[in-house]
């Protein structure tokens, strides 16, 4: 290659790393003070470039001056700060408090509701921005042409890094943000607003994601899906170069930006993974990013503790599981095709959340990216019939080896980790997997899938494929719950609770955490190649970020703090989803508003709700023995 080539794609880089930047320092900014992982921070940089889409050719109608493309720039973020500010005053303040399980899911609600609004406002073409008024010719670099515009976003992101350094270091508000990233608790301890002070910080934060956005319109069109393509990558930069470190985050975006520019030509058929292998293989060295610190242990939100459900069923129970089973076995009966359909998924579903509450409630594991499980088990089922033409007996029988060697590779290096790292690690080996199976389309069909995966002769019928799986993910989950109350889950519960007393005593503190996820990840392959043979084909999106939200959805819906609630949450999630949002164009709105209002009103989940009711009922009818 010649070198004046090279110069020019290592300059594209960092245009790249630069716009990068300027939108994860935002989040890196929020995180730092709040601890709120703000997954919505994709949708103000969507925002940013479609408010910029209609201030700023409104404004070059009167003179087609830079200054005036630049100022529609900074007033398009400025809305998009207020509209941060509103999301912190209504929402964020009532989850500071909570674990990141659950702030993740209120934020992915907001997510959902913002691209409804993008499409009912702006709709679903996506809509071009003007070029920069001066910005609009190429620049030659020895004898390659460079755009002037990418020149002019290479400086952007220093500018933002300086002035943001001034902003930290010589002012008050500033100083308070170090302060609240350092110890949040001591700053509050001191008599600072803090409601003022994060209020700030989600303005500016928001700020920066809407000016990256907006300043993106000469170069992209604004589309509904900008959201979700750049929050991994905005992840993927704050937690490698570690999360509230803004010097971290501008080292970690020029080299993510010089690792696509030229991973492209070196390495064409793994570009997507390129990034998640760097964000892994750093955390594995430096469990907290190249310049971040541990997390401060004082504020943090834990899980729940505590199982609400006693080992034995009482009488309550026992009718409520003898009417279940007796309605599974008799619905084929009464049910419709269609609602057979939806009845064999709810089974397939409850299995996987259980699996994932498993890891959670019990084992204090926070995963993001277990939907990566759910889908290589349904991957290994899929070309095993596919491609080599097993039948479905053995290739069901490899969903859940597959499953639970990938979890046991993968939580090999999960398992070192703790909190938020930890959890965006299972994040980065799911996009890593979800990668490949974009990626290797000689083998897995890319985003076209596979299709084909059928069951055997016996089980075609869809009465008899739906026996089979109710059979196999009522004895997984039955198996699970057996383990939860073995030995080995009492031990879980305990490195959950206490890391160090668990240490203490002789306990293997990483053994156990990694057969558990291991066992976790197998039930989930399970659950996947199940599910592979009920859709009749497989797709990268089995193992996608929005499926692993869901699977978090159903454990919040049913209470983490339960045993048997994943199932009830999984029944209850997938049938409205299933059932009632295709009724509505505005399903994502209905969604996203149905998940903060489980955030906000019933924490505790409907498992938790029923062992409350429970409880209640039962100091009732004590008093009224003792008042006898």
């Amino acid at each position: 290659m010649e070198p004046s080539f090279l110069l020019v794609q290592s300059l594209s880089g960092l245009a790249s790393a630069s716009s990068l930047f300027v939108i994860a320092s935002g989040l890196t900014l929020v995180f730092g003070v709040t601890r709120i992982v703000n997954f919505a921070h994709g949708s103000f940089y969507m925002l940013g470039a479609y408010v910029a889409v209609t201030i700023v050719p409104w404004l070059l109608e009167f003179d087609r001056s830079p200054w005036l493309f630049f100022l529609g720039v900074l007033a398009s973020a400025a809305v998009v700060g207020l509209l941060g500010v509103a999301m912190e005053i209504l929402l964020l303040r009532r989850i500071y408090r909570v674990p990141e399980l659950f702030q993740l899911l209120a934020t992915f609600g907001v997510v959902l509701i913002v691209q409804d609004a993008v499409l009912w406002i702006w709709g679903p073409v996506d809509i071009p921005g003007p070029r920069a008024p001066g910005l609009r010719h190429g620049v030659y670099i020895f004898d390659q042409r460079f755009p002037a515009y990418e020149l002019f976003l290479i400086v952007v992101g220093p500018v933002v890094l300086g002035l943001l350094w001034l902003l930290m270091h010589r002012t008050r508000f500033g100083v308070l943000i170090r302060a609240a990233t350092r110890d949040r608790e001591m700053v509050g301890a001191l008599g600072v607003n803090q409601a003022l002070l994060f209020t700030g910080t989600l303005f500016l934060g928001a700020f920066l994601a809407g000016l990256g956005g907006a300043l993106q319109i000469p170069r992209v069109s604004a589309s509904a899906h900008m959201d979700l393509s750049i929050i991994t990558e905005v992840f993927v930069v704050t937690v490698v170069g570690g999360m509230g470190s803004i010097t971290g985050a501008f080292l970690a975006a020029v080299l993510i930006g010089q690792l696509q520019a030229f991973g492209v030509l070196i390495f064409p058929k793994i570009t997507l993974v390129l990034v998640f292998l760097l964000m892994a293989a750093v955390l594995v060295v430096k469990p907290w990013g190249l310049l971040g610190r541990p997390e401060p242990a004082a504020g943090r939100a834990a899980l729940p503790e505590g199982i609400l459900h006693p080992r034995h069923f009482g009488r309550l129970e026992m009718a409520l599981g003898a009417a279940a089973l007796a309605a599974l076995i008799a619905l084929p009966v009464f049910a419709d095709a269609y609602m057979l359909k939806v009845a064999t998924e709810v089974l397939v579903f409850a299995l996987a959340a259980f699996s994932l509450n498993f890891l959670v409630g019990n084992g204090g594991i926070v995963s993001f990216g277990h939907a990566a499980y759910f889908g290589l088990g349904a991957y290994a089922a899929g070309l095993l019939v596919t491609r080599i033409g097993l039948p479905m007996e053995p290739a069901l029988l490899a969903a859940p080896m597959a499953g639970g060697l990938f979890a046991a590779l993968f939580g090999f290096f999960v398992v070192r980790l703790s909190g938020i790292y930890l959890a965006m690690l299972t994040l980065a080996f799911a996009q890593i997997a979800y990668a490949v199976c974009f990626q290797w389309v000689e083998v897995t069909g890319g985003d076209n899938g596979v299709v084909g995966v059928w069951p055997s002769a016996w089980a075609a019928s869809r009465q008899a494929y739906y026996y089979l799986v109710a059979v196999l993910s009522v004895a997984g989950i039955l198996a699970l719950r057996h383990v939860i109350y073995a030995p080995f889950g009492a031990t879980l519960r305990a490195c959950r609770d206490s890391e160090a007393r668990a240490d203490a005593v002789g306990v293997n503190v990483r053994k156990h955490r990694w057969l558990g996820f291991s066992l976790a990840g197998s039930a989930a392959g399970l659950s996947g190649g199940l599910y592979a043979f009920s859709k009749g084909s497989i797709d990268p999106t089995l193992l996608s970020i929005p499926m692993s939200v869901d699977f978090l959805a159903m454990i919040l819906l049913g209470g983490i703090q339960t045993v048997m609630g994943p199932v009830l949450g999984a029944a209850a999630f997938h049938s409205i989803k299933d059932l009632f949002m295709p009724l509505t164009d505005h399903w994502r709105f209905f969604l996203g508003a149905s998940i903060i209002a489980l955030v906000l009103l019933f924490p505790r989940g409907l498992g938790g709700a029923f062992a409350m009711l429970r409880s209640r009922a039962g100091q009732r009818r004590l008093a009224a023995v003792t008042a006898a």
